[in-house]
């Protein structure tokens, strides 16, 4: 089984805090998925993390998967061969259990957005994957449960 962990965005949107939580699975030596529900954010986000200024450099891509430390996608696969994957924007997977890490980011302030994370926390309980819930406060991600 996996091990979870439920990120809450209270004080920052997801391309603000995904960069930094990205750049620690590359401090590692590991290898990411990012798994996006639509096309549109998906040409968003790629842009967003060529952007980004923490970490400055997050290598990435949305073609040829085997050459990209951090891959993005809207399929259910890890072609570049991650053991980690991230979950945003209400993306699930049916194959968490083949990760070693999974983290499911979703915004606090969306109402729809915090009772599909409720119905994922649930179906991931009722799996047996171990389970994390953190929540962004004023000195950065606090463990919750």
């Amino acid at each position: 089984m996996s091990e979870i962990g439920f990120y809450h965005l209270t004080r920052t949107p997801m391309e603000a805090a995904l960069p930094k939580l990205l750049g620690r699975v590359l401090g590692t030596g590991g290898r990411a998925v990012v798994r996006l529900s639509e096309a549109a954010r998906l040409a968003s986000l790629d842009a967003s993390l060529w952007l980004c200024p923490d970490p400055d450099w997050l290598p990435h891509g949305t073609a040829e998967p085997a050459m990209q430390p951090i891959f993005l996608t809207l399929d259910d696969t890890a072609p570049n061969g991650a053991k980690f994957l991230f979950l945003v924007d209400g993306a699930d997977s049916a194959k968490l259990a083949e990760y070693d890490r999974v983290f499911d980011l979703f915004d606090g302030q969306d109402d729809q957005a915090v009772h599909a994370a409720r119905a994922r926390w649930t179906a991931a309980k009722a799996a047996g994957h171990t389970l994390t819930y953190w929540q962004q406060g004023a000195r950065g991600w606090e463990k919750k449960a």
